[in-house]
Formats: C-alpha cells, sequence, structure tokens
C-alpha cells in the first residue's frame, strides 16, 4: 500500500487496557469459506487441524465458521471499538492463516496509520520538552572530558552526616 493511501493521524491506544488486567479487544473473528471449491482448501485444513488449538487458547474470543458457496476465503475481525477488519486469504497457507489469525488476536481494532510526530499530548506545554541537560551550564557541551572542574562532586548544601556531627557537637 502506498504511503499516501494510509492515512495520518497521531498515535492511539486503547487507553488503561493492562492497567489491571489485560482485555483482548479481538471480540469475534469469522472464518468464510467454501466447502466445496478447490480454492477454499487451506482454509478447511486450518479449520479442520488448528482452529481447536486457537479456541482453547483464546475463551474470550466468539469464532464463527460461515460457509459460503463459490466465494473466496477470508476471515472477518471484529473489535471492542467496534471496527471490522476483512482480510481475504486466497491461496495462503494454514501456517500463513495462524499467524494472520494470531495478528488480528493481538490488533487494538485502531487503525494503522502513519504518524504525524513521535509524542502527542491533548494538553501541550508551553515550556517545551524537558530533557537531562535542560538546567545545566551550557558550556559543559564545549568541556574537554574528564575533566577535574566537572568531575568535583558538587554540595548544593548541608548533608545529613554534617547535620548529626553538629548536633552531636552541641550536646
Amino acid at each position: 500500500m502506498a504511503n499516501s493511501a494510509i492515512p495520518r493521524d497521531f498515535l492511539k491506544n486503547v487507553l488503561q487496557n493492562g492497567m489491571g488486567r489485560y482485555v483482548c479487544q479481538l471480540q469475534r473473528i469469522t472464518f468464510r469459506f467454501c466447502k466445496s471449491h478447490p480454492g477454499s482448501r487451506h482454509m478447511r485444513d486450518f479449520v479442520e487441524n488448528h482452529l481447536l488449538d486457537f479456541t482453547k487458547k483464546n475463551p474470550g474470543v466468539v469464532v464463527y465458521l460461515q460457509p459460503r458457496r463459490h466465494r473466496p476465503p477470508s476471515i472477518v475481525a471484529e473489535f471492542l471499538n467496534g471496527r471490522r477488519e476483512t482480510m481475504e486469504m486466497i491461496g495462503k497457507e494454514p501456517g500463513e492463516i495462524c499467524k494472520w489469525t494470531e495478528h488480528m488476536r493481538g490488533r487494538s481494532g485502531v487503525q494503522i496509520v502513519n504518524m504525524i510526530r513521535n509524542n502527542h499530548t491533548e494538553t501541550p506545554s508551553t515550556q517545551g520538552i524537558w530533557h537531562p541537560f535542560m538546567f545545566r551550564d551550557s558550556t559543559t557541551a564545549l568541556a574537554k572530558f574528564p575533566s577535574s572542574q566537572y568531575s568535583a562532586v558538587k554540595q548544593t548544601g548541608k548533608t545529613a552526616t554534617d547535620f548529626i556531627l553538629e548536633e552531636v557537637k552541641k550536646k
């Protein structure tokens, strides 16, 4: 798919998923195939040999089998956010169908987009993005390291040890 065909948007995710417990976003998956057409041979093989393993591993996903006469095989995945993804499985081997099924199980249902920027917030900061050298002296960028000036420990006030020693001396 060309870059111009993929929509551009900010990165989105399903909020709080995985904070308490993980909720699989795949609600139901439908396998469509023809019982007699040779083009659906691999899909029928997948249903007979691999589908039972998928259903045992994912009890929260509803699985439908939809035989359709003289139609190409396909997978329809429906997610909790209401989005539907349809994939044609013409000529795909059973192992590849397994991989696409696992791919759909792991998806969040959010449409795949090109990211506009790496970071995004709903309430942008007027101060800019923080980085480790934000409040440091800019002369450190030009210094030759190792430097005795910048290697020394800087003490900005009394340490806890100094405070305790002073209290002991007072008594």
